[in-house]
């Protein structure tokens, strides 16, 4: 069996044990697959933290006291190496469908179905998590509940679909070369923006995309920013309004960059 494959066998019986404790057990399940050193970076309000008590108290009880039947509905995983540093990850990305029955940051509970976006980034070594990128999208839960705390978005929000393939939970070993050329093509994309903040191009034309990206591609952003479609859509209410408005831009890097078949992943900026 691969290291990718046992990997993603640990992720999978994890994410069984979250699905069966509750707000008093988590810190158990925690305990046993994360390191006493874990590092775990969260969004805010959760932040960066060390150690599975401190993301018990952080952000699971919390999580696991307002949403009840909590199921981890899965729309991409995968496993690979990270090309920085040589280290094992797997990765999750989907919803959370859940029963809103207490409050959650101050968000009032509904009392019905919410759908709460994810994505789960874990690293592992010695059969323990010791880094994670946990990601879930706030904004989308104040929205099921009528609460609009930003200006209209210039993409559209709404309950987002898994891939069009429906081929995103990879469960067995894919080849090698499928994820080289993935990477490459990733890494075009990436080097392709760089160049754009190095000459200060924010109103870019298509065709910088269309190297890398299909025309009928889908943008799926997080709530406030919305989700676009084709390339022209993209740029027009994502990409353009979002570098006009940020100046002086660089590139430093990923935590966590890696691909397996026809998909790749990435996460979080080096300083």
């Amino acid at each position: 069996m691969s290291i990718e494959s046992q990997n993603k066998e640990l992720i999978l019986a994890y994410y069984d044990a979250l699905e069966q404790s509750n707000s008093e057990t988590i810190g158990e399940v925690l305990s046993h697959y994360m390191s006493d050193d874990c590092q775990w970076y969260g969004v805010h309000p959760f932040n960066e933290q060390k150690g599975p008590e401190a993301v018990n108290q952080v952000f699971w009880q919390p999580f696991l006291q307002a949403f009840k039947n909590v199921q981890r509905r899965q729309d991409v995983f995968m496993a690979g190496v990270s090309g920085n540093d040589e280290a094992n990850w797997v990765t999750s990305m989907g919803h959370f469908m859940v029963q809103f029955d207490q409050d959650w940051l101050g968000i009032p509970r509904s009392g019905k179905v919410a759908m709460v976006r994810y994505a789960d980034f874990n690293c592992i070594e010695n059969g323990k998590i010791v880094r994670s990128g946990f990601f879930c999208d706030i904004i989308s839960v104040m929205h099921q509940v009528g609460i609009n705390p930003l200006p209209q978005a210039t993409g559209h929000s709404f309950i987002y679909p898994g891939p069009r393939t429906h081929d995103g939970i990879q469960l067995d070993d894919k080849d090698p070369a499928e994820a080289e050329k993935t990477m490459a093509l990733l890494n075009q994309m990436i080097e392709d923006f760089s160049q754009l903040n190095q000459t200060a191009n924010d109103n870019y034309p298509p065709e910088i995309l269309e190297k890398t990206w299909s025309k009928d591609m889908v943008w799926y952003g997080p709530t406030g920013i919305g989700a676009t479609y084709s390339i022209p859509k993209f740029q027009e209410q994502h990409s353009y309004p979002f570098r006009q408005g940020l100046k002086d831009k660089v590139f430093n890097g990923h935590i966590c960059r890696y691909a397996e078949g026809n998909y790749a992943c990435f996460f979080g900026g080096l300083i």
